[in-house]
């Protein structure tokens, strides 16, 4: 799943990097904003040490405070703290909105592009990578306020290096001696902390990989009593992701704070024995060290928070190449002619009769192996051709090619004459009604199930579609009817509600085509029954393509056409089939005596 090295070059850093810059553009103004008021907060950290140093030296030290000058220092002081709050607060104010908004913009484009991409990108990825991607990875708030922690960090030791220097000249030279070493260290951590950041990601990444395919496949699991075998291998890759979770602690508490707390440890030791020697020869004011060693840590601190947020950012650019990788995927669903897409032009083609041909068509999943091969046929309108097959002949890729799910490269596929590339993807959709063996549903009501919220469509629609497919009985005594809610994938209903459903949320469309893909596969002999009247209601006046299960239900198709390893071996009505005594009347056969035993 993981196609990138461990180890993240400086070049790919920086591609990375620029890639996931330009989201925070459209929001700098809160960035700027931020960085005015971290500037001012910074500036005033510095100089309130120099007030108490005056003070202290001044007057608190030569006994001459008196009241008022007090009353002066005590005002002074509680005014800079003040506007030093208010200037901290909306420092924080404007860098986590900003934030927020950067996050929210990225994760919207990552959701977008998830829409552009074809199902064969889908087929190779697992449902839980791709959540994590959307979910985590796309929260990168500490990440954006790390860089700005950096930029704030550098003006911060700019500006309390200034105050050092109009301190003592000598001394705050010699603080420029720890900078070297401290970089070191970032550099250091950098290269370490990225590749196990990188290989956490992985592991975390696998773990909602497994999450979502043991709840979604619950049901199995426990019939065939795999708890504990699935339980051993999510704790063995548990057990990894916290191993490395575990040594990400380790290297932050080795090369994090500790160290930088370490070096302000010598640092103040070095100035304090700076201080004691000169005051063997000279008088040295209490104050002015006070207000040295405040700058002093004001120098250190933000070189600490800076390094403390190293983590985020070793982790937020492992997390932003995973999104660009995303973002730069190319399996983009078949696109259409460009002039199909042209909705409001009066020429867009349209589809009319519902005419179906395929000419010759060949088709691969994989650009090696053919799955379909030469396949030709023609559908007039109105008429029903159905597939028949074992599993793996080819019956669903040409529904899949039929819808343009997958593109294919040989051969033509028309509609009323036309090809296909030629009209809309709004047309084929708004024209083509595809029933799948399986129904999904969502976590909505029945009504809006059927219309799939589309707004166009009217409550009276949805009870008509319903009574068309006899999906209306089974409604009505649900204790909220239409308006009944539906949990998760539909469990409270039966396969068979779920598929009448489906099949009125596409007959409420009104297609002029109708592709049913084993549609009744799953339904049992009452409810199949129950709805065979309606689907002939449904293929009045419809081009139909069926892919049946039981050929019981495909005697009056116009056409059918059996399939065995992408190939059409014999074609014929039901009559003209069981007359050849073929592939198909051998299938018919050996149906009928499994319904008699």
């Amino acid at each position: 799943m993981e196609n990138q090295d461990e180890k993240m070059t400086f070049r790919e850093s920086w591609s990375v990097f620029k890639f996931i810059a330009h989201f925070l553009l459209p929001f700098k103004k809160y960035f700027i904003l931020a960085f005015v008021f971290s500037v001012i907060a910074t500036g005033l950290a510095s100089i309130m040490p120099f007030v108490l140093s005056t003070f202290m030296d001044n007057y608190l030290t030569p006994m001459k405070a008196t009241d008022a000058i007090i009353f002066y220092f005590a005002a002074l002081y509680f005014v800079l703290n003040v506007i030093n709050s208010l200037a901290f607060f909306f420092k924080w104010n404007f860098l986590q909105n900003g934030a927020i908004f950067v996050n929210q913009r990225i994760r919207q484009a990552v959701y977008r592009k998830i829409h552009t991409l074809g199902m064969r990108y889908f087929d190779q990825k697992p449902t839980g990578w791709l959540i994590t991607r959307i979910t985590n990875d796309t929260d990168l708030f500490n990440f954006w306020q790390m860089l700005f922690n950096a930029l704030n960090s550098l003006i911060s030791i700019v500006i309390a290096f200034v105050a050092l220097f109009f301190v003592d000249k000598q001394i705050s030279l010699i603080m420029l001696i720890f900078l070297p070493i401290l970089i070191l260290a970032v550099l250091i951590y950098q290269r370490i902390s990225t590749r196990v950041y990188k290989l956490m990601l992985k592991k975390r990444s696998e773990l909602n990989t497994k999450l979502n395919e043991y709840i979604s496949g619950m049901r199995i699991i426990q019939q065939f009593r795999q708890e504990k075998r699935l339980g051993a291998e999510f704790e063995a890759t548990n057990n990894d992701y916290f191993r490395l979770r575990k040594r990400v602690i380790q290297i932050n508490g080795l090369l994090l704070s500790p160290l930088v707390n370490f070096l302000l440890a010598i640092s103040i030791i070095v100035v304090l024995a700076m201080y004691s020697a000169r005051s063997m020869h000279t008088i040295v004011a209490a104050g002015l060290i006070y207000a040295f060693i405040s700058n002093v840590q004001i120098y250190f601190n933000p070189i600490s928070g800076l390094m403390d947020s190293l983590s985020n950012f070793s982790n937020g650019m492992v997390a932003s190449s995973r999104i660009k990788q995303i973002m730069e995927e190319t399996e983009y669903a078949p696109a259409q002619a460009q002039t199909a897409e042209k909705i409001f032009d009066s020429s867009v083609k349209k589809i009319e009769q519902g005419k179906i041909e395929f000419r010759d068509v060949s088709f691969s999943y994989d650009g090696k192996n053919q799955v379909l091969k030469h396949i030709s046929f023609v559908v007039e309108p109105g008429e029903t051709l159905a597939f028949v097959g074992h599993t793996g002949s080819g019956k669903s890729s040409i529904i899949n090619v039929f819808m343009r799910f997958y593109e294919f490269y040989e051969g033509q596929v028309l509609i009323d004459n036309q090809d296909i590339r030629d009209f809309s993807k709004e047309e084929l959709r708004s024209k083509i009604g595809l029933v799948l063996q399986d129904s999904f549903m969502f976590v909505a009501s029945v009504t809006d199930n059927i219309k799939m919220m589309n707004k166009n469509i009217s409550d009276e629609a949805v009870k008509k579609a319903a009574e068309f497919v006899q999906a209306d009985s089974f409604i009505k005594k649900l204790e909220n009817g239409y308006e009944t809610k539906v949990i998760e994938a539909g469990a409270t209903f039966s396969t068979g509600e779920r598929q009448l459903i489906n099949f009125a949320r596409t007959i409420v469309r009104n297609p002029k085509i109708l592709l049913l893909d084993e549609a009744t596969a799953n339904i049992d002999t009452e409810t199949e029954a129950l709805i065979q009247s309606g689907l002939v209601n449904m293929r009045q006046n419809r081009t139909t393509l069926v892919i049946a299960h039981r050929l019981s239900t495909i005697k009056d198709a116009n056409q059918i056409l059996v399939l065995d390893q992408g190939e059409i071996i014999e074609r014929g009505n039901h009559a003209e089939l069981l007359a050849q005594n073929g592939y198909y009347a051998d299938m018919y056969r050996i149906q009928n005596l499994q319904k008699e035993i």
